[in-house]
């Protein structure tokens, strides 16, 4: 015996850890994690330099110099999608919604093959935004591109979205629960 999981195996522990997934995304085996290719522009160089040290500055609490710096990020490299994804939280931290959810909508129109990771984000993002706007036909949209492409979390909004996958997993809970 080689010591790994079937299949089979592997997708009822998902679902045995993960009670709150409809079984169909359950299922699932885990994805690769994504990631963003890198571009060898030096315009692009520049402005990842510059975005790494927007988001310390903004992990730090300063959130209008983090804001100036992406602002000058994406003067440089204006089709790098990462820059108005990461200027969508900011803009969602000081409450500047309508500002976020462009920038998130940019962001995600700029996003090729090359930049999943952006992608998987930014469809997150946007969604809560939606939820937030109380669309949630938008919302499902964009969680279930995201839960597509492996994000969890994007899975768990599709749940809280569908009220019989809540209620249906609500209810294999407490059957677990009274079993134990």
């Amino acid at each position: 015996m080689s010591g790994e999981l079937s299949e089979h195996d592997t997708a009822v522990l998902n679902c045995v850890f993960n009670p709150n997934l409809p079984l169909e995304e359950a299922t699932m085996l885990p994805q690769e994690e994504l990631q963003d290719e890198n571009d060898s522009d030096p315009q692009f160089q520049t402005a990842k330099e510059i975005e790494i040290k927007a988001v310390q500055t903004v992990e730090s609490g300063n959130l209008n110099e983090g804001l100036r710096l992406l602002n000058e990020a994406i003067s440089i490299a204006p089709k790098m999608p990462s820059l108005y994804n990461n200027r969508a939280y900011i803009y969602q931290f000081l409450r500047k919604f309508n500002e976020a959810f462009d920038d998130v909508t940019t962001a995600i129109n700029l996003c090729s093959d090359k930049h999943r990771k952006t992608l998987c984000q930014a469809r997150c993002q946007r969604g809560l935004l939606h939820r937030r706007a109380e669309r949630n036909e938008q919302a499902r949209q964009d969680f279930e591109i995201a839960a597509k492409m492996g994000n969890r979390f994007a899975r768990g909004q599709l749940v809280e979205l569908n009220p019989y996958a809540a209620l249906c997993n609500q209810m294999l809970r407490q059957v677990t629960d009274a079993l134990k």
